[in-house]
């Protein structure tokens, strides 16, 4: 279950289009940062079920990538286009057979495309083409439809698929996307064949159009992943915001975990925009976030490369400068020497009492990130050197950070007998992490 957010420059006090998204997957589903460059020759590309032709040459991406797949479930290229993708359920059932994945879609969309609006075209006929389907769970099966967010410095569309079946929306200001079919009447398009059977069907009413999200949404599902209470939560901390929206409030809305007073992971009923995971059905946890901040020439992505942005760090990654670490691709295992790792096992920590923890990190997080912001804004008026000076500079301290936490949380209190507790006590010794 995952949020994506996008704000269009007359929202924003920058005047930058502003992308945001938690990616929220398995607890042990761990989910790497890469940057590939350009790939240039075409012949067969093998995605992760299916093989398909290749173009002749791609784009250089940053991705935030599961580790068991070819795809991403959010990312962005080099010309600033910047996408992430939503599971969605429809009354007919996800198809089973393997096909295209939307984290492929993701990944085909921003290697392939130069704009927004280009990816939508890349997307919806490689979706025509090859369909979607097959198994996009970790340790549990999960099949689903895939929405998408699509955005670039200029502009951006929400894109919902089901079957070969899509239809966009062309976003006006603001928008957020969660695991629910959203766009009604509004839509700019629909493919044909969603049209002809929306006639067949009888939906049209005057005009010839009808509401997408009415007639495609499964109720019950929907009831379990809260995907339209999560979309009308971000929407409206979008409208609330703006038009002052900057980075640091895109971080926090990815940090969300709504109005109750005794919100905490072992308490919450239902799901909330950053995800917690807990015993039963709600197996999944916000695993990656990120936010982009696009404008022509300027770009810079904030990612944390770690579960829970609400107790992970954003940092900056620009093409400019490349990811400033180089570590193993993390998997399901623990693995000390993965930043993904590393903040899980303080992430894990800190759940035995997360509210309490939150409050005592909170203030030095925001502070840390605010100057990270400054530092760059300053950094791109010195040219290259000075940029890759300062994205080092705030990846050490984000990780001198995050040292400390861990010599703070790690070894404090017990996690308890808790079902909450147990149901993570299980997961912890799937993945090998070592008792604290």
């Amino acid at each position: 279950m995952c949020d994506t957010l996008v704000a269009l420059a007359g929202s924003t006090a920058r005047g930058a289009t502003l992308f945001a998204k938690n990616s929220d997957r398995e607890r042990n589903e761990a989910q790497g940062l890469e940057m590939t460059p350009r790939r240039i020759g075409g012949g067969a590309l093998k995605l992760t079920y299916i093989t398909i032709p290749d173009v002749m040459e791609t784009h250089a991406c940053l991705l935030s990538r599961p580790f068991w797949m070819w795809g991403a479930e959010m990312g962005a290229n080099e010309y600033g286009v910047t996408i992430g993708n939503e599971a969605l359920h429809a009354k007919t059932p996800a198809q089973r057979k393997r096909a295209l994945t939307g984290m492929d879609l993701v990944r085909l969309g921003l290697e392939r495309a130069t704009t927004a609006a280009e990816a939508v075209e890349v997307i919806t006929e490689l979706l025509e083409q090859y369909g979607q389907g097959g198994d996009c769970g970790h340790l549990g099966r999960f099949y689903y439809n895939n929405g998408f967010i699509i955005a670039d410095p200029n502009e951006a569309y929400v894109l919902e698929t089901a079957g070969r079946w899509w239809a966009f929306e062309r976003v006006r200001r603001h928008r957020a996307l969660s695991n629910a079919y959203s766009i009604g009447k509004s839509y700019d398009a629909v493919s044909q064949d969603l049209a002809a059977h929306a006639r067949a069907e009888g939906w049209t009413g005057f005009g010839g159009r009808f509401d997408v999200a009415a007639h495609l949404i499964d109720e019950e599902r929907d009831a379990v992943s809260f995907g339209r209470g999560r979309c009308a939560r971000g929407n409206a901390l979008l409208a609330k915001e703006a038009p002052w929206l900057g980075p640091s409030e895109m971080m926090a809305i990815l940090r969300d975990h709504g109005e109750a007073r005794d919100w905490s992971p072992a308490n919450a009923v239902g799901r909330t925009i950053c995800m917690h995971a807990a015993q039963g059905a709600r197996r999944s946890q916000s695993v990656a976030s990120m936010v982009s901040e696009l404008r022509p020439g300027r770009t810079v992505h904030w990612v944390t490369g770690a579960a829970a942005p609400c107790t992970g760090v954003f940092k900056p990654v620009l093409f400019e400068t490349g990811l400033p670490i180089y570590e193993p691709e993390p998997n399901d295992w623990y693995d000390p020497q993965c930043l993904w790792w590393r903040h899980e096992e303080l992430h894990r920590a800190m759940l035995r009492d997360l509210p309490a923890a939150l409050a005592e990190i909170s203030g030095d997080r925001d502070r840390l990130e605010t100057g990270f912001i400054a530092q760059i804004d300053a950094a791109f008026a010195g040219g290259p050197e000075a940029l890759h000076e300062a994205v080092v500079e705030c990846w050490r301290e984000a990780e001198a950070f995050e040292t400390h936490l861990a010599k703070t949380f790690l070894g404090r209190g017990s996690p308890g007998a808790s079902r909450h507790a147990k149901s993570w006590a299980r997961l912890n010794h799937l993945a090998g992490l070592p008792r604290t």
